[in-house]
């Protein structure tokens, strides 16, 4: 179970770095237009991250 968790720590840093190590300019854009947005947008959002990582993990399990 352990192993598990750190591979998915692993790549969820490794999906993270992606943009701004390719595209320093559009992620300095995307992260400055998120700051303008509102809470509840952002919580929205987070809601539906977690909704689509909850489901992913529901169906590969």
């Amino acid at each position: 179970m352990s192993d598990t968790l750190w591979a998915a720590l692993a790549l969820f840093l490794m999906l993270e770095g992606l943009l701004p190590f390719l595209s320093p300019g559009l992620w300095r854009r995307v992260f400055s237009e998120m700051l303008q947005m509102r809470d509840g947008q952002i919580r929205f959002f987070g809601l539906i991250c977690l909704a689509l990582g909850v489901a992913i993990w529901w169906w590969i399990d």
